[in-house]
């Protein structure tokens, strides 16, 4: 892959030339609303709101100059510019728990807390749903079943994946203190506090008050009760649906996240794998020649047994060397395959952010089709009104107009057409089911089953105008609902876009700085191994420079005839080793 087109593709990338994130417009195709009456609480549970503002000394600076801490944890993490978090200790114990089990020891300040890696599972999951639009860093992958399958019992116990686990482990919570939103988190803090029960975190406020869907939720307050019924209302979208105007500045995003993602988990991933595993067979081939050499030395007698001897211990410490180069625990694991695999995890994680705003653009633009298509709706209807009420003054009009009465030829006086309607108490008005007043001329018993079936007759023969005028009430408050819930996604849009962006640019800032520190480590470890093994060779070259020279090499002659060209001399007869005379011993 060409890296410089790599490079230059990335959407990610600031300079003082582009407008910063935090003034960036979002396209969401309607006109700005409000701002949420809490969008200026990122934090569900924090005290005070930390913006992404410039690098990390500027959020420092700003930081110390807080008082509002929320506890001791909080003030140990933003009053001193140089707060570490260190995991000085893995055990094993079985506290709690029928089956024994690895805790970490975390050291933050004076406080010091245990947890196990399911609690930093947790941990992660609970901020993930917290704060769906920032990138929470990973955490060490599981054992894979073949890993299991091949240790068994023995893989809890691993001393390399113990370690492993205890220095990304360390990275992430370091991750997380360093970071202007979540080192706030009073969740996190709790986390390092060794008086707390975990357990208890997780059953209480904030976490507890989580919904089970995130898109059914505020993004800048997932935890907001008073939101609930209004977001109810708004669709819940697939990751996969397509959107009719998308963002093009999420879409080069998608795009250069899925290139290095598939950059850093393929070529990088297994190349370093490869080259590790060069570097760990060349250090084990030295092993065995320098033990050997050593041996052979041993045989030997005066000069040539002492340059023997040397030069096996060059190669013996070249293996020291390598095996400090190349060991799993050792310096090409630490300082650049773990934070290789890191970033695959981090290109993960990436990808399931502009997913989540993929998807509130998507809900976005579903809602905004349901109103549309109850508008619609609601115009069919009352044009529908508005027709059965112009036949109806019609029909008024020309019954008002009309004969009413008919006159006797004779001209007798004026009668009614129509008979006198009864006066009796158990006359029903005309209906298409049977009517209960005529019971009598029915069979005995038959009164009850009459009575039924015109209340059914009277239930399923709705009023066409009574259901139209129900249709069009109804219908009004659910445009009023789908009003609503379309005010609160395209907020939801606008701060998922803007934050999530604010993220990608600090992100980016780190993954620099990050690879700058993994290319001078790496440098820095070649170069310390090669000055080791230069040591042990000049050493070596001294030991073999004693030995004498060949008894049958002739003396070098004090001047060098010239060539008869009078160009430079060309190589002397003398000066060449007889080779036969070696082979037959003279």
């Amino acid at each position: 892959m060409d890296m410089e087109g790599f490079e230059d593709e990335n959407p990610f990338e600031q300079d003082a030339e582009h407008i910063p994130s935090e003034t960036s417009s979002v396209a969401i195709f309607e006109p700005s609303s409000p701002p949420p009456p809490h969008s200026g609480a990122v934090s569900p549970t924090s005290p005070q709101h930390q913006s992404f503002r410039g690098p990390e000394p500027q959020r420092h600076a700003a930081a110390s100059n807080r008082t509002d801490f929320c506890c001791t944890r909080d003030r140990y993490l933003h009053a001193n510019d140089d707060a570490e978090i260190a995991i000085v200790d893995a055990l094993k114990t079985s506290a709690n728990s029928s089956s024994p089990y690895i805790t970490y020891v975390i050291r933050t300040g004076d406080a010091e807390a245990r947890h196990r890696y399911s609690e930093f599972e947790s941990l992660r999951e609970s901020l993930s749903k917290l704060y769906p639009t920032l990138i929470i860093p990973p955490i060490p992958s599981k054992q894979t079943l073949g890993d299991y399958a091949v240790k068994q019992a023995k893989a809890k116990e691993d001393a390399a994946l113990i370690a492993r686990r205890k220095r990304m482990l360390q990275t992430f919570l370091n991750r997380l203190g360093h970071h202007p939103i979540l080192s706030t988190e009073h969740v996190f803090h709790r986390f390092l506090d060794g008086e707390v029960s975990w357990g208890e975190v997780l059953n209480s406020p904030p976490i507890s008050l989580l919904p089970k869907n995130i898109l059914k939720a505020p993004s800048h307050n997932p935890t907001d009760q008073n939101a609930i019924q209004a977001y109810a209302a708004l669709p819940n979208p697939s990751a996969a649906h397509p959107l009719r105007r998308a963002d093009q500045r999420f879409l080069d995003s998608e795009a250069f996240t899925l290139k290095f993602a598939n950059h850093m988990s393929g070529p990088m991933e297994k190349v370093t794998r490869r080259v590790v595993k060069r570097w760990s067979d060349y250090a084990q081939d030295h092993a065995d020649l320098g033990a050997t050499l050593n041996g052979f030395s041993l045989n030997e007698h005066h000069e040539l047994a002492s340059a023997i001897e040397k030069t096996g211990q060059a190669v013996d410490a070249t293996y020291v060397s390598t095996t400090k180069l190349a060991s799993p625990l050792q310096e090409i694991e630490q300082k650049w395959a773990e934070p290789l695999h890191e970033y695959t995890q981090f290109a993960s994680i990436i990808k399931k952010l502009l997913a989540y705003r993929h998807q509130k653009h998507v809900q976005y633009e579903m809602t905004q089709d349901v109103l549309e298509n109850k508008r619609e709706q609601l115009e069919e209807l009352e044009k529908s009104e508005k027709e059965a009420r112009r036949l109806d003054d019609a029909l008024s009009r020309g019954r008002s107009v009309g004969p009413s009465t008919s006159t006797d030829p004779e001209g007798g006086s004026p009668e009614s057409n129509e008979e006198p309607r009864s006066t009796d108490s158990s006359y029903v008005p005309p209906h298409p089911g049977q009517n209960p007043a005529r019971r009598r001329t029915r069979a005995p018993g038959m009164g009850l089953i009459n009575a039924l079936s015109y209340t059914l007759h009277g239930m399923m023969d709705v009023d066409p105008e009574t259901a139209r005028r129900n249709s069009i009430t109804k219908t009004k408050e659910s445009i009023s609902t789908l009003e609503d819930a379309l005010h609160l996604a395209a907020q939801d849009l606008k701060y998922s876009s803007s934050t999530i962006q604010a993220d990608l640019d600090r992100f980016q800032r780190q993954k620099v700085a990050d690879f700058r520190e993994m290319g001078i480590a790496m440098a820095l470890a070649h170069r310390d191994w090669c000055k080791k093994n230069l040591e042990a060779w000049e050493e070596a070259k001294k030991e073999i420079k004693k030995i004498p020279d060949h008894p049958n090499k002739a003396p070098t002659p004090p001047e060098t005839a010239s060539s008869p060209s009078g160009g430079d001399p060309g190589p002397s007869l003398s000066n060449r080793r007889d080779s036969t005379a070696t082979v037959n011993g003279r």
